[in-house]
């Protein structure tokens, strides 16, 4: 029907018609598949949800003298020195270290970690660096301590090496205490649920097969531009899937990356999980080019049409008891069914931002701001996951 190049040019002339992801789907059900698919150019998709597999690369330029530096705190978080001399990488989830705190000492900062750190630049705040070289002829400074922001830096982009999860789980608790998990507190005997992926209106959900996101697509990052890097760590397209072509668990991830300069504090937030740790709140968007009456098939599915499973977090193993699976219909109806009792159900995901992170994109979109671009490789679909021995070998910390 249409190709990439012939959309940008609607674009560039603010006569592309754009439709929000939920738009499309009340449009299709109010006049069909195929008249929407003539009608639209671009459909916008949107998720505002914790990405803890995600951090930032900066590069703070060199002191006079010069240092290597081989361990680095930001506000007392570590931050990976290992490459050039003053290149960094933060971590969402790394936590404060007390012995690297500096101008911090007495504070406490549990509840705080990489994901604040990467929020504070991005709001524009002032952090404090604390840095200890290697010496070396080239190198000859041994330690340097600054404040610094956005500002004072050369580079600082997110790179995300796990994004995107195309599903995810919903977690229960089926013991006698409470836990504390990634998603969040899970309630004994059953006292809640939660799920992390908004359904219907989450970016892979709507393009199952992978055909329009690749290696290159310009996508919607923390409030800036950013693109898919590669294929995201823990990639599990293969996982099973129903006739529809949506996966009934966790299954395809995308690495990202864009500059955190662009980015915007709304679409970037710090947060914490109480005896879990920190992670990162990030808003991504992905518009999909309607190329083909197939996007519009695919882009049309319902939450009554999309399953995940019920985990129970009881049982600290890899593999964990279910429940059987449930649709995204009851997840947001609040309430679910687990052995003949109703569970409380919650999401972790912002479902009101995820639909801000797409009518945000579909604005840029209407305006000329933003135009799409062709993948230069496409997503692989046949990875399996690869798992560690079930015991491994047990470390004497004696």
């Amino acid at each position: 029907m249409r190709s990439i190049a012939e959309i940008n040019d609607k674009i560039q002339r603010k006569k592309a018609v754009v439709w929000t992801v939920e738009e499309l789907k009340a449009k299709v059900q109010d006049i069909g598949v195929t008249q929407a698919a003539k009608q639209v150019d671009v459909i916008t998709t949107g998720t505002f949800e914790p990405m803890e597999s995600s951090g930032a690369i900066l590069n703070i330029g060199h002191t006079d003298p010069p240092i290597k530096i081989r361990q680095c705190w930001l506000d007392g978080v570590p931050a990976y020195s290992g490459f050039g001399a003053v290149d960094l990488y933060l971590g969402a989830t790394q936590t404060v270290d007390y012995g690297g705190v500096g101008d911090n000492d007495g504070q406490d900062l549990r509840d705080r970690g990489g994901g604040h750190v990467i929020a504070d630049l991005i709001a524009g705040k002032p952090v404090h660096l604390r840095a200890i070289g290697q010496v070396t002829d080239c190198y000859p400074r041994a330690s340097f301590e600054t404040t610094i922001s956005r500002n004072t830096i050369n580079q600082f982009y997110l790179f995300n090496p796990r994004n995107l999860h195309q599903n995810f789980i919903v977690g229960v608790n089926g013991g006698d205490r409470p836990i504390y998990t990634y998603l969040g507190s899970l309630q004994p005997q059953l006292g809640n649920a939660v799920y992390s992926n908004p359904g219907a209106i989450s970016p892979l959900m709507n393009d199952p097969d992978l055909q329009l996101v690749g290696i290159g697509t310009k996508i919607f990052l923390g409030g800036g531009v950013g693109y898919v890097a590669w294929e995201g760590t823990q990639h599990f397209p293969m996982q099973k899937r129903l006739p529809n072509h949506t996966p009934i668990g966790p299954a395809a991830t995308l690495a990202l990356i864009g500059d955190a300069k662009q980015m915007q504090s709304r679409w970037v937030r710090g947060c914490y999980f109480k005896s879990y740790g920190s992670s990162l709140m990030l808003g991504v968007g992905v518009p999909f080019p309607v190329l083909q009456e197939e996007v519009v098939v695919h882009c049309a599915v319902q939450d009554q049409d999309l399953v995940a499973p019920v985990m129970d977090f009881s049982i600290p193993r890899r593999v964990r008891p279910t429940f059987g699976l449930v649709s995204y219909a009851q997840l947001k109806s609040g309430k679910i069914a687990i052995d003949g009792k109703a569970v409380r159900v919650a999401p972790l995901a912002s479902i009101y931002l995820s639909r801000q992170v797409a009518q945000e994109l579909k604005q840029w979109i209407e305006a000329g701001q933003f135009t799409l671009t062709e993948p230069v490789a496409a997503i692989p679909m046949d990875r399996l996951l690869v798992a560690q021995d079930r015991w491994g070998t047990q470390i004497s910390l004696e």
